[in-house]
């Protein structure tokens, strides 16, 4: 079993930046693809940017430019830098991990996932 859990949350004004970081614990290895997800009000959860098993790493259209994910392994810690932030990028922002090396975008295919932080820009 895998444990997730996310930091890095809050309030900022728009243009503003923000860094999330994704604590793993557990039964986690250097062969799960890693994501970050996010969900507004009344909005289906996306995906916002992802990191396969190789370092390859992929941006929904949205974010790209703007946001960075990286990991470090030796920290079993994901992070997302997110700049120029708008009011579009409020939601609830989720890590997930998934048993697999590919890249992917769709939260169905992630099997853990943590409780998520709030990123409120107004």
């Amino acid at each position: 079993h895998v444990q997730l859990v996310e930091s890095g949350g809050g309030l900022v004004q728009p243009g503003g930046s923000l860094r999330l970081s994704c604590a793993a614990s557990g039964d986690i290895n250097t062969r799960y693809s890693m994501g970050w997800f996010r969900q507004a009000p009344g909005k289906e959860r996306e995906g916002v940017a992802v990191i396969d098993s190789d370092g390859t790493t992929t941006y929904a259209d949205s974010v790209k430019g703007r946001f960075t994910i990286s990991q470090d392994n030796a920290k079993n810690t994901l992070y997302l830098q997110m700049v120029s932030l708008t009011p579009e990028d409020t939601a609830m922002y989720y890590c997930a991990a998934g048993r697999f090396t590919f890249w992917s975008l769709i939260p169905d295919d992630y099997n853990y996932w943590g409780q998520g932080t709030q990123v409120t820009v107004s």
